[in-house]
């Protein structure tokens, strides 16, 4: 399974958006600074939206809808952030 998922700093008052195969240790790896320059420095980062697809395809192509105008007013309109 493949997972889509946003994060968002309070610190930094910013959202991430990201896909994974493991969700749990690639949350732990941005909030340690491990991962890019994007998200380093700017943790913790708290989980605000995640879907779930079973293949990798399917979850670039849902990542990049999220990435959008569009898709930023969704994840606004759903969480609140």
């Amino acid at each position: 399974m493949y997972f889509v998922y946003v994060l968002y700093s309070e610190k930094a008052k910013c959202k991430y958006t990201g896909y994974t195969e493991d969700l749990p240790r690639r949350l732990n790896e941005h909030n340690q600074g491990l991962l890019g320059k994007f998200t380093k420095g700017k943790g913790p980062w708290i989980l605000i939206h995640v879907e779930e697809f079973s293949t990798r395809k399917e979850a670039i192509i849902r990542e990049k809808e999220l990435k959008t105008g569009k898709g930023r007013d969704y994840i606004k309109q759903k969480t609140g952030y």
